[in-house]
């Protein structure tokens, strides 16, 4: 039997989660279909941290607020922070930002992936979308003016409007064949939390060593603030190596490259090591088809900017898709959907360039590189109007935000 929707949504992540939401309301068939059982885990204060996390900016905290899921989110763990601070590891530069600065509570909150996905999942279950769970894309096709799906156990689904959301190796954007540019970092990122002899401060921590950025990220837990999320950007030789020690061990590595900021590392939980590729499409969409999240873009975690980016495709998509419905638009016209794009694609480049100018910047040992990184920093770090447009950028409180994001 085949199953039809008005849009169908591959990938019931974070992105095609809250684009699911945003879409509720709108009278359209909305089918929302994912590999996984799209079962939401037990949840217990004493739980060990996940190793993903993501720094979720206030834009992104206001859009999942409108989709109901922040008090999901806040009712299992949030760890908000106020303070961020930047040093370069091969010299004495050095920047602080502050969300008193633009007088903000905060600069944002680190949160553990699984939260807010599970955060989502209750509110969708709860609301009148219908989702598919295991269900993995095998074939697709145009069939007439639609989008032909076949999954693994045969079944098939026809939709007009096909939206991939189903992260960094889509399936549907490589059946469809959408092109991309792409690239290796040379680098791998090791991801684990760690327990630490002093409390985070409510701050972001960031050292740019010789072989890469290192991240503290600071994690709520009952209280406590000595636990902290890593992320260590650095060579395959060096992950290789890093991976390969004890606890022990890779916690007096930690600790040494970390400067020992925030005391001893006292432990650290199962480290997982992930490849970095930039990823971009060169073009978000097509008749009937839409990318969003890390199906379309992929960046450093440099500045842990990628579910926000994220987000707001979806905030936009859905804003472009309302509008369109109002006005008796075809939705799958390519005309229509060109609207996301060209809201979204400058924005998005725009910041991926930032991270990769700045972690190419950090990464040259050339002696002009490092005294133009230390200056810089200092330079910046003197001027509160430049550290207030850098906030307010992060916040969420400039540019072009869909209504589910504005203040």
């Amino acid at each position: 039997m085949e199953m039809r929707a008005d849009v169908l949504i591959v990938g019931a992540g974070m992105v095609g989660s809250a684009l699911a939401l945003a879409l509720k309301e709108s009278g359209l068939n909305v089918l929302l279909l994912d590999g996984s059982p799209l079962s939401v885990k037990p949840f217990t204060a004493q739980d060990a941290f996940e190793p993903r996390v993501s720094a979720l900016s206030a834009a992104s905290q206001r859009i999942l607020q409108r989709l109901g899921a922040w008090d999901g989110i806040h009712a299992r763990r949030v760890s908000p922070y106020s303070h961020m601070h930047v040093w370069d590891g091969s010299g004495t530069g050095q920047i602080h930002f502050s969300a008193a600065s633009v007088h903000a509570d905060v600069l944002g909150h680190i949160v553990e992936n699984r939260v807010v996905q599970d955060a989502l999942l209750e509110c969708l279950q709860g609301a009148d979308i219908e989702m598919l769970a295991n269900a993995r894309l095998e074939q697709m096709r145009r069939s007439g003016d639609d989008w032909l799906l076949t999954l693994a156990d045969g079944r098939t689904l026809r939709a007009p409007l096909v939206v991939a959301a189903d992260g960094a190796n889509s399936a549907v954007r490589r059946l469809t064949g959408c092109e991309t540019r792409e690239w290796d970092y040379q680098h791998h990122a090791i991801v684990t939390s760690v327990h630490c002899a002093q409390g985070h401060q409510q701050t972001a921590w960031q050292r740019f060593t010789d072989h890469g950025p290192l991240a503290f990220l600071p994690l709520e837990r009952e209280g406590q603030h000595d636990w902290c999320s890593i992320v260590w950007s650095t060579t395959p030789e060096q992950a290789q190596q890093l991976m390969a020690l004890d606890d022990e061990a890779f916690c007096r590595e930690l600790e040494f490259a970390f400067e020992g900021r925030l005391g001893n590392v006292l432990s650290a939980d199962p480290r997982v090591c992930v490849p970095l590729r930039q990823r971009h499409a060169k073009r978000y969409v097509a008749e009937g088809l839409a990318l969003i999240g890390d199906a379309a873009h992929t960046i450093h975690p440099l500045a842990g900017q990628g579910v926000n980016l994220g987000f707001l495709d979806a905030a936009v998509l859905a804003d472009v898709l309302l509008h369109a419905a109002d006005r008796g638009e075809r939705l799958a016209d390519v005309r229509v959907l060109s609207r996301f794009e060209r809201r979204r694609m400058p924005h998005n480049l725009a910041l991926m360039a930032a991270m990769e100018g700045f972690e190419r910047l950090f990464q040259s040992d050339s002696l002009t590189a490092r005294l133009v990184r230390n200056t810089g920093l200092k330079w910046v770090n003197q001027l509160p109007e430049a550290k207030a447009l850098f906030v307010r950028q992060a916040l969420g409180l400039t540019g072009d935000l869909p209504p589910l994001a504005k203040p």
